[in-house]
């Protein structure tokens, strides 16, 4: 029996984001029919076909009668419905949520419309990928090197809209399910993908009054200096990277190719690395590694700054660099990307997306898998997001054509009963987070792994954090970031190596429900996680388990550590997004950090839905590798005729070709969305005349001038009459102003937009951060979380729960074996 046998999916979406959910919960098992409309699917690409795998399919005309009667049976027979559509389409089909939900009680309807189907002012915008983007503040000030350039707007053709909203969507309905198995009743869930985008931009749009100057790192001091001194952002690519920290910048090695470092901020990486590149003795005598969390005024005098905090002062930065610099050069990047990954020290070569595809650890781990397809020969795309140790689910899938299984679809319709979940009459009151009495102890640290149990909190699963007595990670790391991440947790901190400390792990092991991690299968072990033990501690316990890059099999990679930064080297987005010889990190903060917490919460609540179900899984595992192929979706894709990659790259690019760019109109830029095959559409504006016909570049040439001798507004409501769309673009500042809300206020309920402003944050700063907006029930309520704690805050709550008298706790702090703070402030300056 598969993990989700039983359950079966209508995927009525369209692009990425709704086949991505169904193709979610295909590769668990589940069984999915995918409606396509007549012609197929409206995306024609391999990549689309790839999310189709593992699907059921038949071709659909909903405007028919006959057809429409079989959708309607479809959905009567279902226990989830997906749908990507403007709001209010399925409706008018008569297919709507208050429709099916009246004759399916038992229902988990997903809608995933562009912009929230309550906003008044765009709900009904045409909501393609970068329409959304636009909207979103994306393409605004793309990360500090575009501002250091000058460069804003730029376009990213990385799908991160469909991506977040995909897996908060997928968790969301796999959350429903689970509070399914209790009261038989199911629920509309809405999830607007641009909502969903914001949660994945939270690290961008947060914001921190007086924020202290020991975070800001060298490129944020640069820009804020020029900024005073009303000096040009002109900078180059290689006077950018002057600026950027010695252990995240990229290196050129002997053969040509660039390297990635990634560990200025843990206590132990920056020294490893030293030691690896043969300079340690050099500056050993010179630098230490002394307590991140004192506030700044208690540092020792020598050596004047630790390696283990983030950023270095420039004229180390410089020095440490330049010795860096020549110390690469002694080797090729995948030579270093082994001694790196084999010494336990973070780092990846920089390769392209089609150099990923091809890779040898892509392949024999399970990140990328063979497809069988009756039109394309050695078709290659991505493995699942998450999936059960030990088990391979996808590799070897044929893909199904248009239509293919009618008949057999339309037969077993005649003989299937409507779904025959029963509603639990003893439920008909106000109804509980889907979650509720879930509990999960979080081991993680950063931000990948803690979104994890995150994402979770909003569910009603009630969350314990434990960290060591002493952070491995920096401030900036921890403290500001979990500002974000660590909202609606419990705090204690505890030594886990000692045996005091692991009777005190045991203890919370034997009371939760899921415990997470982040980091490679080789650590569990040393930690008391390995699952043959977890099983006799507690066997209903549930390992859920982040890493960097983890498939369903061993690779040559799969212990090496990681972080999102690495991944997105090895992947091939540094080297999308700033271009093959300039390569750069992504320029939102958490790119692939996000995106894997949220798919171990997709992973952790299917382990929750088998375990309720009578399955015996208990260890679910995802990568940020796996998370990254899902952002690039459009292009993690290949076979023996594919013709070269020419997908657009680099910071100067401001879009896919004349027709989806970005254009400055004469009051501020706006993103332009028009179907190519429409474009005659277009010439009966005056000034566009035979547009359709000419180069794409005249095009472009003819756009720009035509566009910029209006506003905005005007392109805006001409655009939405000949059937395509424009849209100012937004800017993470401005949607910050305008639609925060006071903690102490009810959410908005119709905004897309949403942000919570804490203006006495126990961090002792007024602290505005994003909203959990991405999903959106009908009836089961969404927890909001309180503000994120100081670590620690509540170890001897905690202790006290388990038992431990208040004198053996004293002892406990007392012998180091647990701890109330890290630090003495909250937030160390």
């Amino acid at each position: 029996m598969t993990i989700l046998s039983g359950i079966r999916v209508i995927d009525f979406g369209q692009y990425v984001a709704g086949p991505a959910v169904a193709m979610m919960f295909a590769d668990f098992g589940a069984e999915v029919i995918r409606v396509d409309p007549p012609g197929g699917t409206m995306w024609k690409s391999p990549a689309a076909e790839i999310l189709n795998r593992g699907k059921q399919r038949i071709c659909l005309d909903l405007k028919t009668r006959d057809d429409l009667e079989i959708a309607q049976a479809l959905v009567m027979s279902a226990d989830v419905v997906i749908e990507n559509f403007r709001p209010r389409v399925m409706d008018r089909l008569g297919l709507g949520p208050d429709w099916a939900r009246e004759l399916n009680p038992s229902l988990v309807y997903l809608s995933m419309p562009g912009f929230s189907s309550t906003d008044p002012e765009l709900k009904d915008v045409q909501a393609w990928e970068a329409v959304i983007a636009a909207a979103s503040g994306q393409f605004t000030d793309m990360g500090l090197n575009r501002v250091l350039m000058g460069i804003n707007p730029s376009f990213s053709p990385v799908t991160l809209a469909s991506a977040y909203a995909a897996t908060l969507g997928a968790t969301g309905v796999a959350a429903a399910l689970y509070a399914r198995e209790t009261t038989g009743l199911g629920d509309w869930i809405e999830a607007p993908i641009a909502a969903c985008l914001m949660e994945g931009l939270a690290y961008n749009a947060m914001h921190v009054e007086d924020y202290p100057e020991r975070y800001k790192s060298l490129r944020e001091r640069e820009r804020d200096r020029r900024a005073e001194a009303g000096e040009p952002m002109d900078l180059s690519y290689p006077e950018c990277q002057s600026f950027c920290d010695p252990f995240y910048r990229v290196y050129r090695c002997a053969d040509g190719r660039f390297f990635y470092p990634v560990a200025g901020s843990h206590s132990t990486h920056s020294p490893r690395i030293l030691r690896l590149l043969g300079l340690w003795d050099e500056f050993k005598d010179e630098l230490g590694v002394f307590d991140a969390f004192l506030n700044t005024e208690d540092w020792p005098e020598k050596p004047e700054f630790t390696l283990s905090n983030y950023p270095c002062p420039k004229h180390w930065a410089d020095r440490l660099s330049a010795r860096m610099a020549e110390a690469f050069q002694s080797r090729t990047a995948l030579e270093w990307e082994q001694i790196f990954g084999n010494n336990r020290a973070p780092g990846a070569a920089v390769r392209t997306t089609h150099e990923w595809l091809q890779s040898k650890h892509a392949r024999e781990s399970g990140l990328i898998v063979r497809l069988k397809d009756n039109d394309l020969d050695d078709l290659r795309g991505m493995g699942p997001l998450a999936w059960f140790h030990g088990e391979d689910p996808v590799d070897g899938n044929r893909i199904r054509q248009q239509d293919e299984d009618r008949e057999a679809i339309i037969a077993d319709l005649a003989n299937r009963p409507a779904n025959s979940v029963k509603a639990n009459t003893k439920n008909d009151g106000e109804r509980q987070p889907a979650l509720a009495g879930v509990k999960i102890l979080d081991l993680c640290n950063v931000l990948a792994g803690p979104q994890i149990s995150s994402t979770l909190v909003r569910f009603g699963a009630d969350v314990i954090a434990l960290g060591p007595i002493h952070s491995t990670m920096d401030p900036w790391n921890t403290v500001i970031y979990g500002l974000q991440v660590n909202q609606g947790k419990r705090s204690v901190l505890a030594n886990i190596k000692d045996p005091a400390g692991r009777e005190i792990l045991d203890s919370l092991l034997k009371k939760v429900d899921i415990v997470t991690y982040n980091g490679p299968d080789r650590q569990l072990a040393e930690l008391g996680l390995d699952p043959d033990r977890l099983h006799e501690i507690n066997p209903d316990l549930i390992l859920c388990k982040l890493d960097c890059y983890g498939g369903t099999r061993n690779g040559p990679r799969s212990h090496h550590p990681g972080y999102d930064d690495t991944t997105q080297a090895s992947t091939g987005i540094m080297s999308r997004f700033g271009g093959p010889e300039t390569p750069e990190e992504h320029a939102h903060m958490g790119t692939i950090d996000v995106l894997g917490g949220i798919a171990g919460a997709y992973g952790a609540a299917i382990a929750l839905l088998q375990r309720k179900r009578g399955g015996a899984h208990r260890f679910v595992k995802t990568s940020l590798a796996a998370a990254g192929q899902l952002l690039q979706c459009p292009f993690i894709y290949d076979h023996k005729d594919r013709a070269a990659f020419s997908e657009p790259s680099g910071r100067r690019v401001l879009g896919d070709g004349p027709f989806y760019r970005c254009y400055q109109a004469s009051d501020g830029w706006l993103f332009l969305a028009f179907p190519e095959t429409q474009a005659e559409a277009l010439e009966a504006i005056p000034g566009l005349e035979n547009v359709a016909s000419l180069q794409a570049d005249m095009q472009t040439e003819r756009l720009s001038d035509v566009i910029a001798s209006k506003p905005r507004s005007a392109w805006q409501g001409r655009m939405a009459t000949i059937g395509g769309c424009a849209i100012a673009l937004g800017s993470l500042q401005e949607l910050r102003a305008r639609y925060s809300r006071d903690a102490a206020e009810k959410a908005m309920a119709s905004q897309t937009f949403q942000f919570v402003r804490h203006p006495s944050h126990p961090c002792g700063r007024a602290v505005t951060l994003v909203d959990w907006a991405g999903i959106r029930p009908e009836t089961l309520p969404i927890q909001h979380g309180t503000p994120a704690p100081k670590y620690g805050e509540h170890t001897r709550s905690i202790l006290t729960e388990l038992g431990y008298p208040a004198k053996m706790i004293e002892r406990l702090i007392e012998a180091e074996i647990v701890s109330e703070s890290w630090s003495k402030d909250y937030m160390p300056t």
